[in-house]
């Protein structure tokens, strides 16, 4: 059970490197707090908070995994190296997609309410 608790704790440790450390988390974090928000001012249903979260998390998870990577290949070379520059930016190009996943999603999402609220 300790040692549960402690990868939990390691985990969460990483989250706030990343929150801490890395802009694009920061920014991903703001935009976290703005879908929310405007989710309970929407008052979305089960399935647009479901699929919300999904998106997300799935954006999240892609600038973890990048920050992971990026950190792993500066450990592992100080000097330029096509294949290091390669995996950062194959793994910013991750997280660029999901991004964009998010934005569509967020139109699917909240564009039905924001044309409601023009309407009226």
């Amino acid at each position: 059970m300790i040692n549960l608790l402690n990868s939990f704790r390691c985990a969460g440790a990483g989250i706030i490197y990343c929150l801490k450390n890395e802009r694009n988390m920061r920014i991903h974090g703001a935009a976290t707090v703005l879908a929310v928000t405007l989710g309970f001012i929407c008052r979305l249903r089960a399935l647009q908070w479901g699929l919300l979260f999904i998106t997300i998390t799935v954006v999240l998870v892609a600038e973890i995994i990048n920050t992971a990577i990026e950190k792993t290949v500066d450990l592992n070379t100080t000097d330029f190296n096509p294949l290091a520059k390669t995996a950062k930016n194959v793994a910013a190009g991750a997280v660029l997609a999901a991004a964009f996943n998010s934005i569509i999603m967020g139109v699917i999402i909240f564009g039905p309410y924001v044309l409601s609220f023009i309407r009226r």
